[in-house]
């Protein structure tokens, strides 16, 4: 089984997703981090050489290696992995993906704490021009992310982001067992 987790950056597809198969007893991939590793180089030296276009191509490749492979996982998607419509019906297709939907203000949030290398962002912006880039990409990719999902789990708050985490955790290992493959 694959299960996949997609949602915007900043969301906590990556901390949800080892959290989630350690308690499952599956691999976990980050795609990104697996896509630097085979790649040889950084996400963001790839979107500056290669551009978006390039980077999204890239991503859809890696994408279809890594689900191809054998055995349970959890897969971290990159936010906008899903861009790629190819990439988004591999994953409807192929994989038991859960969207992390968290709003933008938990965004901001978890952004500015936790800002890593994210091209897409364009430096460390201030929080006024982090929240409207935040909603510009999310006009693009919320109805994909959606679409693409089998279940959705919503965010409401930034202030118990630990309890509503292994909340997202408990729901999806009842969804899991309730709904086997």
């Amino acid at each position: 089984m694959i299960i996949s987790l997609t949602g915007f950056m900043g969301c906590g597809k990556s901390c949800i997703g080892k959290i989630l198969s350690k308690k499952l007893g599956f691999k976990f991939i980050d795609l990104d981090t697996w896509i630097e590793e085979h790649e040889g180089r950084s996400v963001r030296r790839i979107f500056t050489e290669n551009g978006e276009d390039g980077f999204r191509r890239i991503e859809t490749a890696a994408l279809g290696e890594v689900i191809g492979e054998e055995g349970d996982m959890v897969l971290a998607l990159g936010g906008g992995t899903l861009t790629s419509a190819s990439a988004a019906t591999m994953v409807h297709e192929r994989t038991e993906c859960i969207y992390l939907k968290a709003g933008i203000d938990t965004l901001v949030f978890n952004l500015t704490n936790w800002p890593g290398d994210r091209p897409m962002l364009d430096g460390n912006p201030d929080s006024e021009t982090l929240r409207r880039r935040i909603g510009e990409l999310m006009s693009q990719r919320e109805s994909t992310y959606g679409r693409t999902a089998h279940i959705i789990l919503e965010k409401i708050t930034t202030r118990y982001q630990m309890r509503s985490s292994r909340s997202r955790i408990s729901l999806i290992l009842n969804w899991i067992v309730e709904f086997p493959r």
